[in-house]
């Protein structure tokens, strides 16, 4: 069986310990890599190119939105999921807007890592419980009467917009659709004008009051 090769940046070494003998004791996983900053943490995602690379939202010289970012960018088949103590919706929305493919707070079981861990790889959407509520609420309110409940996507649109909740790159997404990457712009551009929505963390946010986001 091939295993999901984990990298974790936390900036904590006992609890990153933990972590790594955890997820170390699961059968489909293995731990690759670690960091306890930021620009090590990039560097060594470049190097190992794992599945998954677990970053703490408050990391020291590179912040974990600064991290996704350029993970992002640099290497869009590594799927980063957000790892905090902080629930606050600002931190939730700046890692998804950075492209983080899910948010865990630390107070969560482990196995509620794993689960994200094993949603997100499988190129899922993932938000813990606690932040997901607030997310969804305060999306429904905004969709509410608004022209954006009332916009009609094409199905190519619709597509899009999905994969791009789900933290896939335009290019990824031209390449699993055949299509070019200028025309995924297109229907990006469209899909997000009808629906009155600027960034990727709204995407996200309107994905999960659709029902888009399966798994998590």
């Amino acid at each position: 069986m091939n295993k999901l090769r984990i990298f974790l940046a936390d900036d904590h070494p006992i609890f990153r310990s933990g972590l790594r003998s955890h997820l170390a004791a699961q059968p489909d996983m293995e731990v690759v890599g670690e960091a306890s900053d930021g620009a090590a943490a990039v560097q060594a995602v470049l190097d190992l190119r794992p599945d998954v690379a677990v970053v703490d939202v408050s990391m020291p010289v590179v912040s974990g939105a600064k991290f996704t970012e350029q993970v992002r960018r640099d290497c869009p088949a590594v799927k980063v999921l957000a790892l905090s103590a902080h629930e606050n919706q600002g931190y939730v929305q700046q890692m998804l807007a950075a492209g983080a493919a899910g948010y865990v707070v630390k107070r969560a079981v482990a196995e509620e890592l794993v689960r994200a861990i094993r949603v997100v790889a499988a190129g899922k959407t993932y938000l813990d419980p606690d932040v997901a509520g607030p997310l969804l609420a305060s999306r429904s309110r905004a969709l509410a009467g608004g022209p954006a409940a009332a916009a009609e996507l094409s199905d190519r649109e619709a597509e899009v917009l999905k994969q791009i909740a789900r933290g896939h790159a335009v290019k990824q997404i031209a390449a699993d659709l055949d299509l070019g990457v200028r025309t995924i712009e297109t229907y990006k551009a469209r899909g997000m004008e009808k629906l009155g929505l600027k960034t990727r963390a709204e995407v996200v946010r309107y994905a999960l009051h659709r029902g888009w986001l399966t798994g998590g």
